[in-house]
C-alpha cells in the first residue's frame, strides 16, 4: 500500500518541480487576471450604479463572489491537461504506463494537484495587490459551517473539473484533434459554470438546469457556498449531487480508458 502511494507522491514532487520552473508562467497570467478584476468592477459597478441591489446581493457581494471564483479557478482549474493528454496519447508516451504498474489517472492527477498548487499560491500574490483596492467591498458570510462545506465542495469540484478534461484528452484515441470539443465545453462552462455572471441571476429554469449539470460544479457551487449565495439547508443537497458527479465522471475516465487502450491496441499492434 506505501509502495503504491510512494509512485504517485513521487509524481506529484515531479510534478512540483517542473510546474516551478514555469512559476513565471502561472504569476504572469495570475497578474493578467487583475485585469479581469477591473473589468468585472467597472462593469458591474455601472449596472449597480441605477440601484443598490440585482438579484437580492448588492455590490459587495457580487464582487465577493467574482474574486472568489477567481481564486478557485487557479486552486483547481484544470487548465490544459486536456491537451497534455492529449498528446501523451498522440506521441505514444502513453505506451510506458501499459508496462508499468502505474495507474494512469492517479499519475495524471498527482500533477494536476501539484500544478493547482503552484497556480493557486500564485495568484494570491496579485491578490495581495489588488486587497487595497477591493477589499473595502468584499463581504463574506460569517457562518462556521460554510468554510468546512465550502472545503468539501471545492475539493470535489477540482475532481469535476479534472475528469472532464481526463474525458476529453481520452477522446484522442478516436479523434486526432479535440481542440474542437475542449473550445465547445470552455464555452458551455463560462455561461452554466457562472464565470461570466452569477448563475442565480439568469432566469429560473436556465438556472435549475443548471443546477443538474456537471458545471454547475465546477466552480460556482463551492463559491456560492462562500460568499453566502447558498443556505445550508441546499448545500447538503447539491453536495449529494456533485458526489454523483464525481462518481458518474470517474466511471466515464474508466470506461473511456478501457475502450480507448482496446482501440489503441488494434492500431498499434
Amino acid at each position: 500500500m506505501l509502495s503504491s502511494l510512494n509512485k504517485y507522491r513521487h509524481a506529484f514532487l515531479v510534478g512540483l518541480q517542473s510546474n516551478l520552473v514555469y512559476r513565471w508562467n502561472f504569476a504572469a497570467r495570475g497578474f493578467f487576471s487583475l485585469f479581469h478584476l477591473a473589468v468585472v468592477f467597472i462593469l458591474w459597478g455601472a449596472a449597480y450604479a441605477g440601484s443598490p441591489s440585482i438579484g437580492g446581493f448588492d455590490f459587495g457581494q457580487t464582487l465577493t463572489y467574482f474574486v472568489t471564483l477567481l481564486v478557485l479557478q487557479f486552486f483547481i482549474g484544470a487548465f490544459n491537461e486536456d491537451y497534455q493528454i492529449s498528446e501523451e496519447i498522440r506521441n505514444g508516451l502513453i505506451n510506458q504506463f501499459l508496462l508499468k504498474p502505474i495507474n494512469y489517472f492517479l499519475y495524471r492527477f498527482s500533477i494536476f494537484v501539484s500544478a493547482r498548487l503552484v497556480s493557486g499560491v500564485l495568484i494570491l500574490v496579485p491578490l495581495v495587490v489588488a486587497l487595497p483596492f477591493i477589499g473595502p467591498y468584499l463581504t463574506f458570510p460569517h457562518e462556521l459551517w460554510r468554510l468546512p462545506v465550502g472545503l468539501a465542495a471545492t475539493l470535489l469540484s477540482a475532481m469535476v473539473q479534472f475528469s472532464i478534461a481526463y474525458c476529453f484528452g481520452m477522446l484522442t484515441f478516436w479523434f486526432l484533434e479535440i481542440q474542437g470539443f475542449v473550445i465547445l465545453s470552455m464555452a458551455i462552462e463560462v455561461l452554466l459554470g457562472g464565470q461570466m455572471f452569477p448563475l442565480d441571476l439568469m432566469p429560473a429554469w436556465i438556472f435549475r438546469i443548471a443546477q443538474f449539470l456537471p458545471f454547475y460544479y465546477q466552480a460556482y457551487f463551492p463559491g456560492a457556498i462562500f460568499t453566502g449565495r447558498i443556505g445550508a439547508d441546499l448545500a447538503a443537497h447539491w453536495l449529494a449531487i456533485e458526489l454523483f458527479w464525481v462518481l458518474a465522471l470517474l466511471g466515464l475516465n474508466q470506461l473511456l480508458w478501457v475502450r480507448g487502450l482496446r482501440r489503441h491496441t488494434a492500431v498499434g499492434g
